[in-house]
């Protein structure tokens, strides 16, 4: 008889974790959620220093020219001959997005100058270009 009494206390004494699982869950989903997503340009570009005006908005395109003249362009490496007709299609989805222009600090002023040739072709005067700061 006592034997039975025991099994039935240690029945009870069970932790019901449930509750604690729908919390953590609704926690994780409420931080996917509220994060940030950063674009990133898909190459790695050391930036150079350089006076910097007021932070700037998030760009929608971003176009980065890394340390061995390589041209990326929403991860995906693209000839210069091409920013073109790929900034114009970007542009013509969000015509209210700007441009964002990062230049690796190794890179030749010559690559940087086709990409701002490519980028005043499809219409846009002046991109923003990253530093350091930004």
């Amino acid at each position: 008889m006592r034997r039975m009494n025991r099994m039935k206390q240690d029945d009870d004494t069970k932790i019901d974790i449930t509750p604690m699982l729908d919390v953590v869950f609704i926690m994780l989903i409420f931080f996917i959620v509220t994060a940030s997503f950063i674009k990133e340009s898909g190459a790695n570009v050391t930036k150079p220093d350089a006076q910097t005006d007021d932070k700037y908005p998030r760009a929608s395109v971003l176009i980065a020219v890394d340390a061995k003249d390589e041209i990326w362009l929403d991860k995906r490496k693209i000839d210069s001959r091409a920013i073109k007709a790929n900034i114009s299609r970007l542009r013509a989805e969000n015509p209210d997005g700007e441009v964002l222009l990062q230049a690796d600090i190794e890179s030749t002023a010559e690559t940087v100058m086709k990409v701002i040739d490519g980028l005043k072709e499809s219409g846009i005067d002046v991109p923003v270009i990253s530093t350091v700061g930004d």
